[in-house]
């Protein structure tokens, strides 16, 4: 498995992950925006030998903070370590630019990533009441000093 900054090429294999992966999905034009406007966007991908996105992940980067935007891995690829992959090159890009931590939202019922996140050294920070629109679901905020 190769982790690389992703491009704007790389943007509808993405999208298409985000779509697969979650009930109300990013627009197309966001990470359109993310990879053409966004100068605080660094987003990776997880790619196979074939050249195959089987993953990405998306954070901001400000100053010396860190926030997770989005975690998402195709169905066929899960379970393989993938995610885990793609969050400690998320943690060493964050150090390499400086970070001195990283947050991130996860759905309280989302107990999978919440352990894959433990295990990277994520501590609980709070609760936001009713983060997710589609369903009003809280979300747990987690971080990790750097």
């Amino acid at each position: 498995m190769i982790y690389r900054k992703m491009t704007v090429k790389d943007v509808e294999a993405v999208y298409s992950i985000e779509v697969e992966s979650f009930p109300t999905p990013w627009p197309l034009d966001s990470f359109y925006f993310e990879m053409e406007e966004n100068p605080f966007a660094y987003y990776l991908v997880a790619e196979d030998d074939n050249g195959n996105i089987l993953g990405y992940c998306g954070m901001m980067i400000v100053v010396d903070s860190a926030q997770i935007t989005n975690v998402a891995v195709t169905k066929k690829a899960r379970g393989k370590g993938i995610g885990e992959g793609l969050m400690r090159e998320a943690i060493r890009v964050a150090k390499e630019q400086n970070a001195e931590m990283i947050s991130l939202e996860v759905r309280v019922s989302n107990t999978v990533a919440q352990n894959l996140y433990r295990k990277l050294g994520f501590q609980d920070g709070g609760i936001r009441k009713g983060y997710y629109s589609d369903n009003h679901e809280d979300a747990l905020v987690m971080w990790v000093k750097l």
